[in-house]
């Protein structure tokens, strides 16, 4: 047949007839597979091939995985216990009233300003208002006897009181029971804590006659004391009698003194700048708001804290987690040359062993991961439990914890994977 024939058909013989057939060229596009070509893995066979080294070796595997659990516990841990503690440092500090603003009119003013009697309900429009309550200033005198000076009112202050007060200044009752509607119309009063000792009435004790106190020219009941006050500490000093008893047995004419206003924390600055012009329209430059607490800037202060305490241990952490991974990793390599050799001569290339020690790496760091962020939790509850702090368990020590553990050890074990797969069959056998 001549070269030049390349257009024709090529003939053979037809076995067992003679005859000859013809047999089509093959297409310019056809391509035979190459024999020598390594074969792709596909995913699940790359996955099964790295768990064989932790399925054979599951000492060294159990061994390695904890090494990085305990950086990662220890990630919880450092995370964990600090957030709670935080955590009940913030209760202790919204329990003094870190959101409690203070509305009264400037002193010393002619004629003085009044604040309108519906002060309190204004106030409570307010969207992130949660809660409001007012005293009133009675000027009146408080005496333990009616035989005593009329003129000493022992530095103690007879204020008018609404229901809802305790709770809007986070108070309570130390013994006895507070004003209420029932009460509010009689002629009776709560002590607070320090004029309690002042006028030599300690306590309310059930079953026993009620003590009584001269409150301007009256005798007044007493039904209550108050336990301490930290931020109203005039309320320590105070003499409370009810709104409309008030009104009825001492003159009072329904101005409240002062306005006590809950908040959202994250919106005190915006209530405080429109409260002047929400309680008193007509002179809201003659109203004074105190300023948020000192507790508020604390409690502020100790969360910025915490927040840059938890990243810094948190990078320690991980950082320690992942040069175990790494450490952990190049030593496998330097064990199993001859493993890695033996698959070099038998066809694998180098992304089938880099692949291989990869997954490896990334299965025992989130094993260990996941073993270690158990832990962690488990501890920072025992713990927490055992201290009388909420247990708090950042949802970033969780993540970090388990996908950071993958993440340090997928980047730990790059190199480890780079050298096992630079190493030629015949030096990894050689050095078996």
């Amino acid at each position: 047949m001549r070269h030049g024939s390349s257009h024709r058909h090529a003939e053979q013989n037809d076995t067992g007839s003679g005859r000859r057939r013809r047999v089509p060229k093959r297409s310019a596009g056809f391509r035979r597979s190459d024999p020598t070509r390594p074969v792709r893995l596909a995913p699940s066979d790359v996955l099964r091939l790295g768990l064989l080294g932790i399925r054979v070796r599951r000492t060294r595997a159990a061994l390695s995985a904890l090494g990085i659990s305990i950086g990662i516990l220890t990630l919880v841990l450092v995370t964990g216990i600090p957030a709670s503690s935080g955590s009940a440092l913030d209760q202790k500090l919204a329990a003094l009233g870190t959101n409690l603003l203070r509305v009264q009119p400037q002193p010393n003013q002619k004629p003085p300003v009044l604040l309108p009697e519906e002060a309190a309900r204004m106030a409570a429009r307010i969207g992130p208002v949660s809660r409001t309550s007012a005293v009133a200033n009675t000027h009146t005198i408080v005496r333990r006897s009616d035989r005593t000076d009329p003129n000493d009112g022992l530095g103690l202050t007879v204020l008018a009181g609404q229901d809802d007060l305790l709770p809007a200044v986070n108070g309570r009752v130390a013994s006895g029971r507070f004003l209420d509607p029932s009460t509010d119309r009689l002629p009776t009063v709560v002590l607070g804590h320090q004029a309690a000792a002042r006028l030599g009435i300690p306590r309310i004790v059930p079953g026993q006659e009620a003590p009584q106190v001269v409150v301007g020219q009256r005798w007044f009941t007493v039904i209550g004391v108050l336990g301490p006050i930290p931020l109203a500490e005039d309320l320590d000093r105070s003499v409370l009698v009810g709104w409309q008893a008030a009104k009825q047995e001492l003159a009072f004419d329904g101005h409240p003194t002062v306005v006590y206003v809950r908040a959202d924390e994250d919106a005190m600055e915006a209530v405080a700048d429109v409260l002047p012009a929400t309680v008193c329209p007509e002179l809201p430059g003659l109203v004074q708001v105190s300023r948020p607490s000192d507790a508020l800037a604390a409690k502020r202060a100790a969360n910025s804290t915490f927040s840059a305490l938890f990243l810094g241990l948190s990078g320690v952490a991980l950082l320690v987690g992942g040069i175990g991974v790494a450490n952990t990793m190049y030593i496998s390599v330097l064990e199993r040359r001859s493993e890695i050799g033996l698959r070099r001569a038998l066809g694998a290339n180098r992304r089938q062993i880099r692949g291989q020690f990869m997954t490896e790496s990334v299965v025992l760091s989130f094993l260990g991961g996941v073993a270690g962020t158990a832990i962690g939790a488990l501890a920072t509850v025992a713990y927490t439990s055992y201290q009388g702090w909420p247990a708090v368990i950042p949802l970033s020590a969780v993540v970090m914890g388990t996908g950071g553990a993958t993440a340090i050890g997928a980047l730990a074990g790059v190199y480890p994977c780079v050298r096992a797969a630079r190493l030629s069959p015949t030096e990894a056998l050689s050095s078996a």
